[in-house]
């Protein structure tokens, strides 16, 4: 065909070739693109860091004799032990029974944990996480940890468990409420437990660890002996 007869091609047929470019244009950019999201998809993802670290039994390993029958002093203090017609040991919701432990100190020179205390722990730490269970530590003392008083005051308690919404206590100590029925009433009422006689709170930091509550499944106990796991959390070490 001369040069006269190209130049004469129907303007159909040029529009036919620029649009067969154009589509097999389209074709190879598809196919580019479909590959690379298959790659995409097909790469293994990163495998989540473990937070945590190690798992620590804060269940005391010493067994109390109670008649005949010898058992573990770590247990649980049903909101039904403070408050009859409220949650009973095994009543008790799992999501309440796990969460972020909050680890506060007692110093020897106090016997109760305050409102300025907890002020102070929340200026170097941060505010107390919602949802926290609050174990209450003590330091500076080789005494006996028997005690007197809850090592928690209530204005302190109240304030936990109204701004901070937390779930329980867990005392080293045996605890000691009976003599404040105002207390009692304020941690029931607010669906809070109380684990006493737990132990190894020394290996815990101030924050950042997750505890784990397991009271046993007796519907009709008020208190039960308690297995308490806390899962310490993984401390990242510089480069």
């Amino acid at each position: 065909m001369g040069e006269d007869q190209r130049a004469r091609l129907p303007r159909h047929d040029a529009e036919n070739l620029r649009f067969e470019m154009r589509f097999r244009n389209f074709i190879i950019a598809y196919a580019l693109v479909t590959a690379l999201l298959l790659f995409a998809v097909r790469r293994p993802a990163p495998r989540p860091q473990n937070r945590y670290s190690q798992v620590v039994d804060l269940t005391a390993t010493t067994l109390v004799k109670t008649g005949s029958e010898a058992r573990s002093g770590t247990r649980i203090i049903s909101p039904a032990a403070l408050l009859p017609g409220t949650w009973g040991a095994a009543q008790i919701p799992a999501d309440r029974l796990i969460g972020p432990l909050v680890v506060m100190e007692l110093n020897v020179s106090s016997s109760q944990i305050s409102v300025d205390d907890v002020a102070n722990w929340e200026a170097q730490h941060g505010h107390v996480p919602l949802g926290a269970i609050v174990a209450v530590r003590r330091v500076g003392t080789t005494r006996s940890l028997a005690s007197d008083s809850f090592p928690v005051s209530a204005d302190a308690a109240q304030f936990l468990m109204d701004a901070r919404d937390t779930r329980g206590f867990v005392v080293e100590t045996a605890a000691s409420l009976g003599s404040d029925r105002k207390l009692c009433r304020q941690i029931a009422l607010h669906g809070n437990y109380v684990v006493e006689g737990s132990s190894r709170l020394a290996a815990l930091p101030e924050t950042g660890s997750l505890i784990i509550v397991a009271p046993g499944k007796n519907s009709n106990a008020t208190e039960s002996p308690v297995r308490v796991l806390a899962m310490r959390v993984h401390e990242q070490t510089g480069s």
